[in-house]
């Protein structure tokens, strides 16, 4: 089953490490999906939770989604919700944002 544009992205978006809950703490996490921004970034292992936005994958060369992060922030704020400040309501909260503003 494949989510991803290739099964090795798939794999490396679900990696499931048995010693870190957190792909920011574990040494082998390379990808990190955000379904809520659809973008994917390369883990920085600094001890926080940096990535570096990546467009095509490493792997089969496909381009990725657009980041629809500035798309989020555009749509809280026409509804008058501040996410730094405001409860962000649930379906911000993944991808079905997206299905529900398109």
């Amino acid at each position: 089953m494949c989510d991803h544009c290739c099964e090795t992205m798939t794999r490396q978006v679900r990696r499931h490490c048995d010693t870190h809950a957190d792909p920011y703490a574990c040494p082998d996490a390379l990808v990190v999906f955000s379904e809520k921004f659809r973008e994917y970034g390369l883990v920085i292992h600094d001890g926080g939770t940096a990535t570096a936005g990546i467009a095509y994958c490493p792997w089969c060369g496909v381009r990725l989604p657009e980041s629809q992060r500035d798309r989020w922030f555009e749509e809280l704020e026409a509804r008058g919700i501040d996410p730094w400040e405001d409860e962000v309501p649930e379906e911000f909260e993944d991808g079905r944002w997206l299905a529900a503003t398109s």
